[in-house]
């Protein structure tokens, strides 16, 4: 969804003090807990100053700079917060209370950010010989997509596809999960038809997860292929109409009395095994 009329026009850079949680610009950005209101401005927090140099480096540009009063003389925040205002951003010092209360932290970060959301469209991931994917369908916890998005970083994923109703990648506890990898790692939205459509078209070789799975993992030879990762639901798993369309159905085997793995434990390790074919190969 697009940011509402009032993050499109031009604005100049400015710095501004506030110690009051009562002021109307912390209250909208603490309305960004809520998806809607992420959703209704396309905008999103990230917290951490290594974090908020790695977004810059990356090429993110900041909407709006928060940092507390106390950190003020910090030579890399000045550096931050001057950029910000010759890029037209807003830069807030604000009191401990006030950013304990927009991270909602009892110790919060001394800095944060805010940033534009942003998605890929589907149709320009195309996938080439020796790239991965990772397609998530319907991944329901904040935490594991987070997780899975830094796995995917570390991996050397190409990106990640979100697919049917999953949780925002660009809620706070996603986010921090993430470590930061959000930044680096492009992500799309679609459908299951979507995503079936998207298969079809790329050639790409599709490798599902499944309890039914008919090949050890580690069976699966990803050389030379334009591979997608295709990890089911927490609860459900893969629907039939994805499962059917994998080219290989993977079952990881255990040991233990646990009768599954969590989500991005199980992502991890399909990554890091498809990642050995490809290392392999470059031998």
């Amino acid at each position: 969804m697009k940011p509402d009329s009032r993050e499109q026009k031009p604005r100049v850079g400015r710095v501004k003090e506030i110690t009051s949680l009562s002021n109307p610009i912390i209250k909208d950005i603490r309305a960004l807990g809520l998806k809607k209101n992420r959703d209704r401005s396309g905008r999103f927090m990230a917290e951490g100053l290594k974090l908020i140099i790695d977004a810059v480096d990356l090429g993110w540009q900041i909407d709006t700079l928060i940092y507390a009063a106390s950190a003020r003389t910090n030579p890399a925040i000045e550096t931050i917060a001057a950029r910000t205002v010759a890029q037209g951003g807003l830069v807030l010092v604000v009191s401990e209370k006030v950013l304990g209360a927009i991270t909602r932290r009892d110790n919060p970060q001394m800095v944060c950010g805010l940033f534009a959301q942003q998605y890929t469209d589907l149709g320009a991931f195309t996938p080439v010989a020796e790239q991965t994917y990772v397609a998530l369908d319907r991944v329901r916890d904040p935490g594991n997509l987070g997780t899975i998005i830094r796995t995917a970083d570390a991996a050397g994923a190409s990106g990640i596809i979100l697919v049917g109703d999953s949780t925002d990648p660009y809620s706070l506890e996603t986010i921090r999960a993430t470590m930061g990898s959000i930044f680096a790692m492009p992500i799309a939205r679609t459908d299951s038809a979507g995503f079936l459509a998207w298969k079809r078209d790329t050639g790409a070789f599709v490798v599902g997860t499944h309890l039914a799975g008919a090949e050890d993992y580690r069976s699966i030879d990803y050389t030379g292929k334009a591979s997608v990762l295709l990890m089911g639901n927490e609860q459900a798993g893969l629907p039939a109409t994805l499962a059917d369309a994998c080219d290989a159905l993977a079952l990881i085997p255990q040991a233990g009395r646990a009768d599954s793995l969590n989500l991005a434990v199980a992502t991890g390790i399909m990554l890091f095994e498809a990642r050995r074919h490809q290392l392999e190969l470059r031998r």
